[in-house]
């Protein structure tokens, strides 16, 4: 079996980082492979979720890009079946406006999701801010080079992070996070005691602010405080402050 090696070194889009894309539409599949394939990416194309599955566990690629709607096995299945195996980054395409699709995915690992009919240059620029904060394509270039302003490790109690292994543990248990999932924790664990509003976690780790509809932060933080032992009808590690945001307590982590 042929895998593909992951790479271990600063991500740079001339090593024809691999994107699998898994698109029944036989011609919008061709026309974003081509336009993927002239901004440097190497593309391949599956058509059917049945075999997308085994394709994604064998081919290893840096980035999927998965379609809800597929024949044989729908996207939600094939995400569920490979996240706990696959590291690398799943961005998933939904139907305009189904808030229960985009959840969903988010719910089940999926690192981000953008609507249909996909806008050539936004889904580019979110694959390269995915592949920025990606560990499997990024390598560790964070631990090598940290921002001179933040710290690498934090700790609060019980619970450590890392941004220069990225990593996570509360106590001796490890927690296994997706690429989005980590992103967001750490930034509220950066901001520990403070209070942070959607628009500030949106623009952060999306570059869009808030349009009153978007729900994918509040998915996540269900997910972590799930991932955390949080109490999700009281929480006190991830508070919600309502009208404000979210607060990470830098207590409760006995």
């Amino acid at each position: 079996m042929n895998v593909y090696p992951i790479p271990t070194t600063r991500y740079d889009y001339a090593m024809k980082t691999r994107i699998l894309l898994v698109e029944d539409d036989e011609r919008l599949a061709k026309l974003t492979a081509e336009y993927l394939r002239k901004n440097d990416f190497e593309v391949l194309i599956e058509q059917r979720g049945n075999t997308a599955e085994a394709r994604i566990l064998a081919e290893r690629p840096d980035l999927v890009i998965l379609d809800v709607m597929l024949p044989g096995k729908d996207g939600f299945e094939v995400c569920r079946g490979v996240r706990s195996q696959y590291g690398g980054v799943i961005l998933m395409l939904t139907a305009r406006d189904e808030d229960f699709d985009q959840i969903l995915g988010l719910e089940l690992g999926a690192d981000d999701y953008i609507a249909k009919p996909v806008q050539p240059r936004l889904l580019l620029a979110r694959i390269k801010a995915l592949l920025r904060r990606s560990p499997v394509t990024s390598g560790s270039a964070a631990s090598e080079n940290p921002a001179p302003s933040e710290p690498a490790e934090l700790a609060f109690g019980r619970f450590r992070i890392s941004q220069g292994t990225r990593s996570t543990h509360l106590g001796d248990d490890a927690i296994d996070l997706t690429t989005a999932e980590f992103d967001l924790l750490w930034l509220l664990a950066r901001h520990a005691g403070s209070i942070l509003s959607r628009d500030d976690l949106l623009q952060e780790l999306r570059g869009i602010g808030f349009d009153g509809l978007d729900r994918s932060i509040d998915a996540r933080i269900s997910r972590l405080r799930r991932k955390l032992g949080d109490d999700p009808e009281n929480p006190t590690r991830i508070k919600t402050v309502r009208g404000k945001g979210y607060l990470f307590s830098k207590h409760d982590w006995q």
